[in-house]
């Protein structure tokens, strides 16, 4: 199982991100995938949800601002963050039942 996201930065408060995590070793259209951010000094925090299908899930607060999305013919799971703010800023990991990823980081600040 190898999951390997991309995608994060430095981003002023306000900007927007688009992360994706590529999923090998799996049968990737039959896992709920996961988003998932450490900040520095804090426990790991649910970010989001979605099925195989396309069913997704939010935790409270990115609600509104973060779509997490997959392309099952890619093997590819998204994160497309908008409106952030500096309390976004962590490592954010893609992640199912079978194996997770190294991360990626974000840092909002201006």
């Amino acid at each position: 199982v190898q999951l390997v996201e991309s995608g994060g930065g430095l981003v002023q408060p306000g900007g927007s991100l688009r992360l994706s995590c590529v999923a090998s070793g799996f049968v990737f259209s039959k896992y709920i995938m996961r988003w998932v951010r450490q900040a520095p000094g804090k426990e790991l925090e649910w970010v989001a949800q979605i099925t195989g299908p396309g069913r997704t899930t939010y935790n409270d607060p990115v609600k509104g601002r973060f779509t997490i999305s997959r392309d099952n013919a890619k093997n590819t799971v998204y994160l497309h963050m908008n409106n952030l703010q500096p309390e976004d800023t962590a490592m954010y990991i893609c992640a199912n039942t079978v194996g997770r990823g190294q991360g990626t980081q974000v840092t909002v600040s201006s």
